[in-house]
């Protein structure tokens, strides 16, 4: 392999199960694009489900990563997720940096298009891309909408205020330029924001499709999802404006669950495709939303990611 492909994949562990890396991979091995690419698998060991695939997949990296103890037993905290993107990240060649999720399976196309992407784009930092649910049960649904409604297809093609880190490709340069943002902990928001405040845009474009597939996700590690995410974002985020508007976002959070419930439901209704699924899981919306509040005002109140 040349010193510096044209595009390095950074895979998220997010599930850590071993059925979901190999899907993820098997996709990424058969993409179509035609020009030299990486593929990054950052992991804590010890983790033998993920390890075990090296030799499943010699054309993938797996970078192990040194964590503390008490953060890699707690396997689903975002900050654990994040310190291996940030590795990921640094090892990576790429002119072009994609990141993805291991419960997430890529289109054929998914690295041309992104590639393609930011060549239609000149100033833009990142491409995000659609993300739709490959699951049956309501709570897949339900969390897919929280997460991901607002990058459900039809997807609008052009500039962006938010793109997904589980959909995303950055241009080198830019991922340099703001590298204070994620020098110890990838954060989508600070990394996007810093991004925005240096004069680059992000656009999104609905032909970079994913496809997530939480099939083993219980209630209560979904709950605890939230809270722990909503925390990290709140704590993030209130770290970069400030003691008196964390007060307000504080006092302003019970109001949540209700805002972003309509929200992803003006998203869901509007684009059409999954009204109907929508409106089963909108019970579990809610509870999740609820959960994601609480979250929120433990990050205001902490200031802590």
């Amino acid at each position: 392999m040349s010193a510096e492909p044209a595009l390095s994949v950074v895979v998220g562990l997010i599930s850590g199960k071993r059925a979901d890396l190999e899907r993820c991979l098997r996709a990424l091995h058969d993409q179509t694009l035609d020009l030299e690419m990486e593929v990054l698998v950052p992991y804590a060991p010890p983790c033998a489900e993920v390890a075990s695939l090296a030799a499943a997949f010699p054309r993938a990296r797996f970078i192990p990563v040194a964590i503390d103890s008490a953060r890699a037993r707690a396997g689903a905290s975002r900050e654990h997720h994040d310190t291996l993107r940030t590795a990921g990240l640094r090892a990576a060649r790429g002119r072009v940096i994609a990141l993805t999720e291991d419960h997430a399976h890529t289109a054929r196309t998914w690295c041309a298009e992104m590639v393609a992407a930011l060549e239609r784009w000149p100033k833009a930092a990142a491409v995000g891309g659609a993300v739709e649910c490959d699951g049956q049960r309501l709570l897949q649904w339900a969390v897919y909408f929280c997460d991901f409604g607002r990058y459900q297809n039809p997807l609008p093609e052009g500039a962006a205020e938010f793109v997904s880190d589980s959909n995303v490709a950055y241009r080198r340069e830019a991922l340099e330029r703001v590298a204070e943002a994620w020098k110890d902990d990838y954060h989508e928001t600070a990394v996007h924001w810093a991004m925005l405040a240096a004069g680059f845009e992000l656009c999104t474009t609905p032909r970079v499709v994913v496809w997530q597939r939480r099939s083993d996700l219980s209630l209560a590690a979904a709950l605890r999802e939230r809270f722990v995410w909503a925390k990290s974002f709140a704590g993030t985020r209130g770290r970069m404006e400030g003691p008196a508007k964390r007060a307000i976002y504080a006092m302003l959070s019970p109001l949540l669950p209700f805002v972003m419930t309509a929200r992803v439901a003006a998203q869901s209704l509007g684009r059409g495709a999954h009204r109907g699924r929508f409106a089963a899981a909108l019970p579990l919306v809610f509870l999740l939303q609820c959960f994601w509040a609480l979250g929120e005002l433990a990050g205001y109140v902490s200031g802590k990611p």
